[in-house]
């Protein structure tokens, strides 16, 4: 038979902000000692009271406009009950009825797909549990960190969309600052909620990479294919993800809401959000990748391909538009954009990085020489002007200055000659690159190149 996959994903990502959701505890991903950013209220004590982290709800409004999310007027917070030794309540302060954020979309697939997002709510997170033999570590520094939960509808039909989406809202909380998302530190986890062709759902957790995901999708998949072609049943349940056998395993049957039993936190305050609050947020929101990528091809004529560069790395991006406004001139874009991405730069002003592109397209620099200045460059930090001098790689543009070495080169090599007489017009190219070595890479190859075919067909 043929089945179709069908997944939805839920992602976490912990939000940057400087204390935990419901306490002024630190929020340190990079503490290294454990159980140090912790107090009453976040283990749990009795008669401790949480308080609404402002900045953690304000970054969620603005991750939810940024996914064009309908933001709920009215939203609260609930008690999500269930006992793991990393919850030190008995229970998670989640979303359950009335979440900040719903029915929003993220495009994929250069605009072709579009995921639709169900929901967007925030929560608190759970601490770290450390193995060790026997015995079971806790650390609670990660207790009580703002997390938001973003749960898509089940429109994900290909693993490969689940690496896209995934990728595409890293990328978006990052720059609008909302989190690092770096899934290394644990601060952006995905599941995978897999069911074949809209049957029983079965959730994948304990994914720490996005290639992982993708590894856990197709495996469920062949997974669930081949338990229906023997008559089985799919059961729902939750299984986690195995990175080093590279497959799933079952951990529990999966539970409902009803196993949670929700109900309204008493200790917090319904939220309410006013449409002036909501424009303001909107309007401060950063250019986000889509709009970037999209910018930079029309306004500066590069290639789709160099835009996504310049989007995954912002940072580079931002000085390739440094670059462009010292530039001037829009043709030197790409030539700007190609030298870029092949090396990054370090101790590089933008115009300096300029400049060099510059001498590059009036040929006062050999490729070979651009690389060598650029190399310097990124070492010292000089201008290209001081080391062009200091190492003499200036070109030779001038035909007049290169009669003579081109003339020496065709009386040293006959039989090339010979052969491009006969018809052979490839050995130009070798010819050229005598030239080039006798003149330590200095001579224009172009002008070399338009010497050596007037004198050879004389």
């Amino acid at each position: 038979m043929e089945y179709e996959l069908t997944v939805g994903l839920e992602i976490h990502a912990e939000l940057k902000t400087q204390s935990k959701m419901f306490c002024a505890c630190r929020n340190n991903p990079d503490a290294e000692q454990p159980n140090i950013n912790i107090c009453p209220i976040c283990m749990g004590h009795p008669g401790t009271l949480p308080t609404i982290n402002g900045e953690a709800i304000r970054q969620l409004v603005r991750v939810g406009l940024a996914l064009d999310c309908q933001i709920n007027e009215h939203s609260k917070f609930d008690r999500k009950s269930y006992f793991y030794p990393d919850l030190p309540k008995g229970y998670q302060i989640s979303q359950y009825d009335w979440p900040v954020c719903k029915d929003g979309r993220l495009t994929i697939d250069d605009g072709r797909s579009t995921i639709q997002i169900e929901r967007i709510h925030m929560e608190e997170d759970a601490g770290t549990l450390k193995h060790r033999g026997k015995d079971t570590l806790v650390d609670f520094n990660r207790a009580g960190v703002p997390l938001m939960e973003l749960v898509t509808k089940p429109d994900i039909t290909s693993s490969d969309q689940i690496a896209k989406f995934a990728k595409e809202l890293q990328l978006i909380l990052r720059y609008l600052g909302a989190s690092d998302a770096d899934m290394e530190k644990g601060q952006m986890r995905v599941e995978v909620n897999i069911s074949i062709s809209m049957g029983t759902k079965v959730e994948v957790k304990n994914i720490n990479s996005i290639s992982s995901a993708v590894k856990a999708a197709e495996y469920e998949f062949k997974r669930q294919a081949a338990a229906l072609e023997k008559g089985e049943k799919i059961i729902q349940e939750t299984r986690g993800w195995d990175d080093i056998k590279n497959i799933t395993v079952s951990q529990r049957t999966k539970e409902g809401s009803a196993d949670y039993r929700y109900f309204p936190e008493p200790d917090l305050p319904p939220m309410h959000f006013e449409d002036e609050q909501i424009e303001r947020l909107r309007a401060e929101l950063p250019e986000l990748p889509a709009a970037r990528r999209e910018r930079f091809v029309r306004e500066y004529g590069i290639t789709p391909a160099q835009a996504e560069i310049f989007t995954v790395t912002k940072e580079l991006g931002d000085f390739f538009e440094e670059v462009v406004s010292e530039l001037g001139n829009a043709k030197l874009n790409t030539l700007a954009a190609n030298y870029l991405i092949t090396k990054l730069p370090k101790n590089i002003t933008a115009e300096n990085f300029a400049e060099l592109i510059s001498k590059i397209s009036h040929r006062e620099l050999s490729s070979t020489a651009a690389g060598i200045v650029l190399e310097e460059m990124s070492a010292t930090g000089k201008d290209p002007d001081e080391i062009i001098r200091a190492k003499d790689l200036g070109q030779i543009s001038d035909a007049a200055a290169l009669v003579d070495l081109v003339d020496a080169i065709i009386s040293k090599n006959p039989k090339p000659v010979e052969d491009y007489k006969k018809g052979k017009t490839e050995v130009l190219k070798f010819l050229v690159g005598q030239v080039m070595g006798a003149s330590c890479g200095k001579a224009n190859p172009e002008v070399v190149a338009e010497l050596l075919k007037n004198k050879l067909v004389h």
